[in-house]
């Protein structure tokens, strides 16, 4: 297998809630040692690219700011490129919040002047949250960060965005009009963009079918799909989206390649 670049996922790939998963840093590592041109790609929208950079490179791995794209940077970048200028009503966390006022996005916390709605994780959910989210999507655009339900944490599963775009769907009887974290175009775009070779010399490792997978498969790359975070042996055996190669964890990669 000729491989020049490995795109990784980070919860469930790299790393359980705050915990490495055993193994995980030293693969990096010797990943690095190979030459091999590695990219984080996370649908993690909660931590600008540099700070999550600096919390991957605390816990261990060897990784900088250039290393990391997430479904947050891609989110601020796309609503700065297309929405310029325009009213943005935000349902996140802090750090999506100065990855978009970085970009010079308007943020408005008055619904009626909307012109774009961005739906996100948000922890502190409420009702009236959703209520705002609903008002603001009046003639508005409706943009979601990524689609994940869910997110591996160190115990057991908790909500992700994806659970928050649902219900803001829900409510409004409307899906987004664009997704831009993994399986999106604007995730493919960004890998083409950052890594070295094209095609099957590329390996995108994760544990979502759905996301990683499928992200891989819609881009013409390789795909290894490991189960020590969402998806199941079983998952993948039942699914329409097929990995090249199932992994039991992160640590297989090295010899896989």
């Amino acid at each position: 297998m000729t491989i020049r670049s490995v795109v990784l996922d980070v919860d469930g790939t790299l790393v359980r809630g705050d915990r490495p998963i055993p193994g995980a840093i030293e693969t990096v590592d010797r990943l690095r040692e190979r030459g091999l041109d590695l990219l984080m790609l996370s649908n993690n929208p909660t931590r600008t690219p540099a700070d999550y950079a600096d919390w991957l490179a605390d816990l261990g791995f060897a990784v900088g700011p250039d290393d990391v794209v997430t479904s947050g940077s891609l989110t601020a970048d796309y609503v700065a490129e297309e929405y310029p200028g325009r009213a943005t009503y935000l349902l996140g966390e802090e750090g999506l919040r100065e990855m978009l006022a970085a970009r010079e996005v308007p943020l408005v916390s008055d619904p009626d002047s909307a012109d774009v709605v961005v739906a996100s994780i948000d922890r502190e959910f409420t009702y009236d949250r959703l209520r705002e989210a609903l008002w603001a999507l009046d003639d508005a655009a409706f943009l979601a960060t990524d689609p994940d339900p869910t997110i591996p944490a160190a115990e057991r599963p908790v909500p992700g965005s994806g659970a928050i775009v649902a219900a803001v769907a829900e409510a409004a009887g409307r899906e987004p009009d664009a997704m831009l974290g993994k399986p999106a175009e604007t995730a493919a775009k960004a890998v083409e963009a950052r890594v070295a070779g094209r095609g099957d010399e590329v390996l995108v490792v994760g544990d979502r079918l759905d996301t990683d997978v499928l992200l891989g498969e819609r881009a013409g790359l390789r795909t290894a799909l490991v189960l020590s975070g969402v998806a199941t042996r079983a998952d993948a055996e039942n699914s329409n989206i097929s990995p090249d190669v199932v992994l039991d964890d992160v640590t297989d990669v090295d010899a896989l390649l």
